[in-house]
């Protein structure tokens, strides 16, 4: 584990508790972009030239780590685009469910339309009032987080395939931002229709860069009409009125996508089989400890499985007081955040409890 943490410089400054905020860039990844800055300073035009090749490499190495194949995987600068392109697509007509409070960039986007919109809440019962409301309200589109930003509530996959395979009719759009990168992924066993994830959290590749999965069907049942002259460029793409084009019209940063296939070979170096289980260890152990501290809300303490985010309340005094302590993590409203990934450790667990309560001893 301590060789997997010198990857991360941060974290001989800091006990970082907020990689659902921000993810740390690896020596690996930052490597990899200084080489693209350095072969495009030195030659311009001339490695611009190769970006068709760079940008397949990128499609492929993402389509076999998720499990999906490149003519099916879109790469797009941010989760908000890609996802607000894929709106212009929908029938105007349609009815979409999506979760109480969710992360804004999916609600917003939704309300700010004329949809049809019912909703499901997230507590306790997340999975017992997403299948009511599916079963009620019968929508045409889903949209969801699998992980909620706020307090980490995770909707399981096998969970989302079972409704799937229940309301075949219903497209399910996942964000998988606070997700992907936190557990062995298989899209298309998965059924969900479409995920759409930033890569610069769990992820840890950087900013600039977003992945598309889409089942093979979605096509037929969304139409979105962005165009521009990189619709038509590619190993992927190079044909009038290709899908994937419409969500990548214009010109893209290949230092951007291929910290995506930098990040993914440094995942794979590690093994996504050891982040899991860290990632599930790490969790178990903060739950406990928090909960013990009664800092956890009640629907995630009656919770079986959860992801590695937690919401322990306070405001902006705790965050003020954590920062003091080189803890480092984010204020929410309401509530401090914190978050763990694979490379921190159970000492930075006992040392986040040891502060709590001395703040609240005060």
């Amino acid at each position: 584990m301590k060789n997997l943490r010198k990857a991360f410089p941060v974290l001989r400054q800091y006990t970082y508790l907020n990689n659902a905020s921000c993810g740390l860039l690896s020596e690996k990844v930052f490597e990899y972009r200084q080489d693209q800055d350095l072969d495009f300073l030195i030659s311009g035009s001339i490695f611009r030239d190769q970006q068709g090749k760079i940008l397949e490499e990128v499609r492929e190495t993402v389509g076999k780590f998720f499990n999906c194949s490149p003519n099916r995987v879109g790469l797009v600068h941010n989760f908000s685009s890609g996802f607000n392109t894929l709106l212009e697509g929908v029938d105007k007509s349609s009815k979409i469910l999506l979760l109480k409070e969710d992360y804004p960039s999916i609600n917003w986007a939704v309300n700010s339309r004329d949809f049809k919109v019912c909703y499901a809440q997230i507590d306790e019962n997340s999975e017992r009032n997403i299948e009511e409301a599916l079963k009620l309200d019968k929508p045409d589109l889903f949209c969801f987080s699998i992980i909620q930003h706020e307090n980490g509530i995770k909707l399981s996959i096998p969970f989302l395939k079972e409704m799937k395979e229940k309301f075949p009719e219903t497209l399910f759009v996942a964000d998988g931002t606070q997700f992907i990168g936190t557990e062995k992924f298989d899209f298309d066993t998965s059924k969900l229709d479409v995920v759409i994830a930033s890569g610069y959290k769990w992820m840890n590749a950087g900013y600039g860069n977003a992945i598309m999965l889409f089942k093979e069907d979605v096509p037929k049942k969304i139409d979105p009409r962005s165009y521009g002259f990189n619709s038509l460029q590619g190993k992927y793409k190079a044909h009038e009125g290709n899908f994937l084009g419409k969500f990548e019209p214009g010109h893209q940063d290949t230092l951007n996508f291929g910290s995506v296939m930098a990040a993914i070979k440094f995942i794979d170096s590690v093994g996504i089989d050891l982040i899991e289980e860290r990632i599930k260890l790490l969790s178990k152990k903060a739950k406990e400890e928090l909960e013990k501290l009664g800092l956890l809300e009640d629907m995630v303490v009656k919770r079986v499985q959860h992801s590695s985010i937690f919401n322990i309340g306070g405001d902006a005094e705790l965050l003020k007081f954590l920062n003091s302590k080189n803890i480092i993590c984010s204020l929410k409203n309401p509530g401090v955040r914190v978050s763990f990934h694979y490379f921190n450790t159970e000492e930075e667990i006992d040392l986040l409890v040891k502060t709590l309560k001395e703040y609240y001893k005060k």
